[in-house]
């Protein structure tokens, strides 16, 4: 299977930025040491305090599947369900 990148974009609310971020933040350890899992960045928006984007690199679906259901993330999951104005997740394959 071929190596997936995931390019995932969230908008939060104003008023839960620094929840979110939080939350966002406590992903990041737990999901580095999964199986699969070869790069795993959060990031900020500059500009807007309220954007995040996720640039992620896993060994192949199955691996970005198993972290989806993960305990972590499923806990990341009902911590900030209503806090979330949009998500975009963009799952790729690199062609050149």
């Amino acid at each position: 299977m071929a190596k997936v990148t995931v390019v995932a974009k969230l908008t939060v609310r104003e008023d839960a930025i620094e929840l979110v971020r939080v939350e966002l933040l406590k992903m990041i350890a737990p999901t580095r040491q999964e199986e699969g899992c070869i790069e795993y960045r959060l990031h900020q928006d500059n500009e807007n305090p309220a954007g995040f984007i996720f640039y992620e690199n896993w060994q192949n679906l199955e691996c970005l599947m198993n972290h989806l259901n993960s305990a972590h993330y499923q806990a990341y999951v009902a911590a900030v369900g209503d806090l979330i104005i949009e998500k975009i997740v963009h799952k790729m394959t690199e062609i050149a």
